[in-house]
């Protein structure tokens, strides 16, 4: 298992990289029942809902999402369905200042023989790992994650960024 986490000027960094690789090499005890990881009780806080959730990650986000070095420490880790993680974004996003911007995927096939295969409704509904969603939303100032890189070196996969200009088809 490959995991790096850097938190900036803050010591638990290195102990909650070490507790994520524990878990990743298996070192973490198994519930016998019921096949679950048992998680160290200082390993994680509960919240209710998930809006509670990302008010204490981005309290105060109105003011504070021009701020790189403030957005560069926090950050949700979801082992959810994109479902939830798209209602999160959606839930941040409306507390930005700015026009949102709108952009879809291509969502049609190239052979006109395979249109009753792949409706659009179905190519619009697939939530594929590693893609962005269909129907993507975004606003200047918002941060991104590359997915994808198609200019290496210069870039790798899952370096953030912030929306510094939108266009009809560029970001």
């Amino acid at each position: 298992m490959n995991i790096r986490v850097e938190l900036q000027n803050d010591q638990s960094g290195e102990v909650f990289s070490k507790k994520l690789l524990n878990i990743g090499n298996g070192k973490i005890p198994v519930d016998s029942s019921s096949r679950y990881i048992i998680f160290p009780t200082n390993f994680y806080r509960f919240t209710e809902t998930k809006t509670k959730l990302t008010v204490k990650v981005f309290p105060n986000i109105t003011q504070n999402y021009k701020d790189h070095v403030w957005l560069s420490e926090r950050v949700v880790l979801v082992v959810k369905k994109n479902v939830d993680v798209n209602e999160m974004n959606f839930q941040i996003q409306n507390k930005i200042v700015g026009e949102l911007m709108t952009y879809i995927s291509i969502d049609s096939v190239p052979n006109q023989d395979d249109v009753d295969n792949y409706p659009t409704e179905f190519l619009n509904w697939l939530g594929l790992h590693g893609l962005p969603p269909h129907n993507t939303q975004l606003k200047i100032a918002s941060v991104i994650i590359m997915l994808r890189n198609i200019n290496q070196p210069r870039f790798c996969n899952g370096t953030r960024f912030a929306v510094r200009k939108s266009m009809n088809y560029v970001i």
